[in-house]
């Protein structure tokens, strides 16, 4: 796993426990499960930028070729 993926565990775990001690409905518990809502943003956009097609990552290590160029109108 991942070091974002074993976060995401742990962040899960902690929430859980706060939930069970402090009640579903207290701001502890959503401020917890929003912390695990953000590491699972994090995760999902790093395997977003992960998975760039060829010819981004051409434009990336070449920005200046005529294929990748971008005009502003």
């Amino acid at each position: 796993m991942s070091d974002i993926q074993n976060k995401i565990s742990e962040e899960v775990k902690q929430a859980r426990e706060v939930c069970d001690t402090s009640g579903d409905s207290s701001a502890e518990c959503a401020a917890a499960w929003d912390a695990v809502e953000e590491l699972q943003a994090e995760a999902s956009h790093q395997r977003q930028e992960k998975q760039k097609t060829s010819f981004e990552k051409y434009c990336d290590d070449n920005p200046e070729a005529a294929e990748c160029r971008v005009y502003d109108d």
